[in-house]
């Protein structure tokens, strides 16, 4: 395995410990892989544009478990992993209902290798109506 291929492994590995931490709404460990400085952009099926910083998303999941919602599916399939020193960009289609709604959800993932543990920095996020 080359030191590309390793450092895509970790940095996938990142990804999926993000996927099985915010379908069970563990926001601790959410507060370690979340950096201080997440930005997270989600548009709508509408086109509606919505923000949140770090506190808000993780006032999300937490909403989530205080309601008792069931976990969330961990479906996700990986279109592209690029890792350039300390800075990582993840492009992958999830499935879940982050919004109410069954949706695809298209996310563009930035990250950053801080306090030895890659960190995710920003989420861009496309909802589009699940296929039936």
């Amino acid at each position: 395995m080359t030191n590309e291929d390793a450092a895509t492994a970790v940095v996938k590995q990142a990804i999926d410990e993000l996927i099985q931490t915010a379908t069970n709404y563990d926001v601790d460990v959410l507060e370690r892989i979340y950096h201080d400085d997440l930005q997270v952009i989600m548009v709508d099926t509408d086109d509606n544009v919505n923000t949140a910083d770090k506190t808000a998303f993780k006032n999300l999941f937490a909403s989530k478990k205080e309601a008792g919602d069931p976990p969330m599916d961990t479906w996700a399939h990986y279109h592209r992993i690029d890792v350039n020193g300390d800075k990582a960009h993840v492009l992958l289609s999830r499935k879940n209902d982050l919004s109410g709604t069954n949706m695809v959800l298209i996310l563009s993932i930035d990250l950053v290798h801080e306090d030895d543990r890659w960190q995710v920095l920003r989420e861009v996020i496309f909802l589009r109506p699940e296929q039936v």
